[in-house]
């Protein structure tokens, strides 16, 4: 059973699909005028769908010995039956073996041994094969390219799971750096004012009735290293700069070009009345955006447009791909959507789906100038 659940959840119902091949060696088996004949064909096509079925899951010595013997009934049923088309089938399974050296052994085995049978029976003249020739040259070019073709995507797929993962641990570790490089900051302009507060504020606890004067000497220093710390603290929260969206543009100019896919911007419509929080937001939330026109719309141009009105800025992200998924239920979950839509609804804002002729983000967010007027003053 966790053969089975294994083998449902790596391959699905592929193998299964493939299994049609199986009925056809039954019409060329039935035209073998011997009885025998025609139960070893039967015999011989039950053994290579089980053998078949099996292999998907077999490891370690078990894959070379089920592998070869999966060639060696479909090299016999080209001797035997003219039949020869269970060599796509093969094709298909050496395309999914995952380490190089079982896969180029009976890669090659399979090849040459389908080579052999083809011109054997070509210099025998067999009538029924004969008249196959043309479907016997397609199936045996499949065979030679099918496995390279299913190995070099299942290669890219897990070079892109790398790099995705790679990217993720790149990611959580400049967030793990900056948090370190805050509490440094916190700890080296804090630490020791706060250390000195304490000090002082003792002193002076016990010089109020011994000596006034030096006590609010005391406290006028405290005063002052209090209004030291907090210019301190300032200082380091301003420096703590968000994503803008002049920089962000930068890098969907790079993703997308890298995609193959045009970008169309207009450099006059950048927002200039909206808060720093709200334009980290909106940074992300375009970024968000176009990282699901590169990864699931297939489009060939995408359109950013920014249109600033009095109360807030409105951020279009169009293209002319498909969208995939109910439309419905992509407005809550799906392609980073709700990612979108949590941003947007922490700053009062909104956003709105388009699916017609392409997909079209409207998002729209508050200008908060009265926040960033009172940032300006700070």
């Amino acid at each position: 059973m966790k053969k089975h659940f294994k083998f449902q959840k790596l391959h699905g119902i592929s193998p299964y699909i493939w299994a049609i091949f199986f009925i056809l060696p039954f019409y060329f088996i039935l035209k073998t005028p011997s009885t025998i004949g025609i139960v070893v064909g039967i015999m011989l096509n039950i053994v290579f769908f089980a053998t078949y079925r099996f292999a998907f899951v077999a490891k370690g010595w078990s894959l070379y010995v089920l592998g070869l013997l999966l060639i060696a009934i479909s090299t016999g049923y080209v001797m035997m039956y003219s039949y020869f088309y269970f060599a796509f089938c093969i094709a298909y399974f050496n395309g999914h073996i995952k380490n190089k050296v079982p896969f180029y052994i009976l890669y090659y085995t399979h090849v040459a041994s389908a080579a052999v049978a083809v011109n054997f029976s070509l210099i025998l003249k067999k009538g029924w094969f004969l008249t196959q020739i043309p479907f016997v040259v397609i199936t045996f070019i499949s065979a030679v390219l099918l496995p390279l073709s299913i190995r070099s995507r299942k290669e890219r797929e897990q070079l892109e799971e790398k790099l995705e993962y790679a990217n993720e641990r790149i990611a959580d570790l400049v967030k793990l750096e900056e948090r370190q490089r805050i509490a440094r900051d916190l700890h080296d302009t804090l630490g020791q004012k706060l250390s000195l507060i304490g000090l002082k504020s003792d002193l002076a606890r016990k010089l109020v009735h011994k000596d006034p004067e030096q006590a609010r000497i005391e406290l006028k220093s405290v005063q002052q290293t209090a209004r030291t710390s907090l210019n301190e603290v300032r200082k380091i929260v301003s420096s703590m700069k968000g994503i803008r969206i002049k920089d962000e543009l930068s890098n969907i100019q790079q993703i997308l070009k890298a995609a193959n896919i045009k970008l169309i911007y207009d450099e006059k419509g950048a927002p200039k009345h909206i808060s720093l929080l709200n334009e980290n937001i909106v940074s992300m939330c375009m970024k968000e955006a176009v990282t699901n026109v590169v990864k699931h719309s297939n489009a060939t141009i995408c359109k950013i447009t920014i249109h600033q009105k009095s109360k807030e800025a409105v951020i279009t992200v169009e293209d002319d791909g498909t969208f995939k998924g109910d439309h419905l239920s992509s407005q809550t979950k799906g392609h980073g959507l709700l990612g979108i839509r949590e941003r947007l609804e922490f700053a009062n804002g909104r956003l709105r789906i388009e699916t017609k002729g392409g997909t079209k983000l409207i998002m729209s967010i508050p200008n908060d100038s009265s926040s960033k007027e009172k940032e300006a003053h700070r």
